[in-house]
């Protein structure tokens, strides 16, 4: 079995990954550090819990070290464009964890916050820069950035960027890159959208599949409830309770619904609470950190708050809504299951959603099982019966 030692990493970078114990490398990271070591361009079709951002970190940290690549005021060699907040801090987090014995200063930009502690870390000078693109952008049209020296851009999570809306930011940001640098492409699927952005970025590139295009997650259970819109949130309650559930990610569409779902839970006497975009950095973060040290039994969040949250041993997500953009359920149910362990993911499925559970098995290629429904009031029992069969 292929060790971190065999990827000719260097002595620095194996000394703080025996730190933090990492001995074998996931499949993509076996596949895409020899690549980027090269200086090749890499394409890389993901999900979530494969160990994506070691792939791309620990192979940019070397390089740079290697040609002792320094960055001056407000002109980062290194840029990584990640779609939300807590996906950028945690691809920060990782490469200070990764690169602490190797002296590169690395930073954080993203909007929701004063701009000023991230104008003076600028000014002071950063190596490697994780920002969103919003904030990226206003920071450039102030003059406060300048990417003409940037060597190394990585675009991270791909396909939700382009869900999100931020492919003119995403055009806007490529057009001031160097034509000359290396480039690591990331997604968990593929669509149509994001293969086109990725063959005007990329020169060359290596790809790099760890599981097939558009798949959910291998090591997650799939099931699905139909239900009455109106039981919904007793059918949680119900099954929170029912499957012995101590720790759970709940899917909304919109940040009304999350609010509400987490105080009806509360009320109910279960540890909860909401995250999402009007919520500030500061409740966002003690949301997220109440989650992850198990203080919360239950987050609930929507699709946009959600991304880069991960936490180890999260057994359970609910589909409270099933998304209206099937590629967005494989993101949804790839927070559990990761790294190996086993997870669950659980759906509720009204009449209306029927359109969207079918274009999700077709997606995926799989009937997703259907379970009895428990009897939780009078409505429950007048749910027409529907048959989530695959269309073709």
């Amino acid at each position: 079995m292929t060790q971190f030692q065999d990827l000719n990493l260097s002595e620095p970078l194996m000394r703080a990954l025996n730190e933090l114990r990492y001995t074998h490398p996931t499949p993509i990271q076996q596949q895409a550090i020899p690549a980027l070591l090269e200086g090749k361009d890499l394409f890389g079709c993901a999900q979530t819990g494969t160990g994506k951002t070691a792939a791309f970190a620990l192979p940019m940290l070397q390089l740079m070290s290697e040609a002792r690549v320094k960055g001056k005021p407000g002109q980062p060699p290194a840029l990584i464009l990640a779609p939300t907040r807590e996906l950028a801090q945690q691809i920060l987090d990782s490469y200070r964890d990764y690169g602490k014995y190797l002296g590169l200063r690395s930073a954080v930009i993203f909007g929701g916050v004063s701009q000023r502690p991230q104008e003076e870390l600028l000014r002071r000078g950063v190596d490697i820069l994780v920002a969103t693109p919003g904030r990226l952008l206003d920071l450039m049209n102030q003059g406060l950035i300048n990417l003409d020296q940037v060597r190394y851009f990585v675009l991270d999570e791909a396909d939700r960027m382009l869900d999100m809306g931020f492919i003119h930011d995403i055009r806007k940001v490529l057009a001031k890159l160097p034509v000359k640098k290396q480039t690591g492409f990331f997604s968990a699927t593929v669509p149509a959208e994001v293969k086109k952005l990725s063959e005007e970025l990329l020169y060359r590139p290596v790809r790099v599949s760890v599981s097939r295009e558009n798949s959910t997650a291998q090591l997650v259970t799939q099931e699905v409830y139909k239900v009455a819109k109106e039981d919904k949130r007793n059918l949680l309650k119900q099954l929170l309770e029912d499957l012995d559930v101590d720790h759970a990610l709940v899917f909304t569409r919109t940040k009304r619904g999350a609010d509400r779902i987490a105080k009806d839970l509360v009320k109910s006497g279960i540890p909860a609470d909401s995250i999402h975009g009007d919520k500030s950095q500061g409740a966002r973060e003690k949301a997220l950190n109440g989650f992850k040290n198990r203080k919360l039994r239950v987050l609930v969040a929507t699709d946009i708050a959600a991304r880069g949250i991960d936490v180890d041993g999260l057994s359970f997500v609910f589909n409270f809504d099933i998304p209206e953009v099937a590629e967005t359920y494989v993101h949804r149910i790839g927070r559990t299951g990761r790294a190996g362990s086993e997870g669950r993911a659980i759906s509720f499925c009204t009449e209306e959603d029927l359109t969207y559970l079918r274009s999700i098995e077709k997606l995926t290629n799989r009937q997703i099982p259907l379970r009895k429904t428990p009897v939780l009031g009078p409505t429950a029992n007048q749910i027409p019966t529907f048959n989530t069969k695959l269309t073709q």
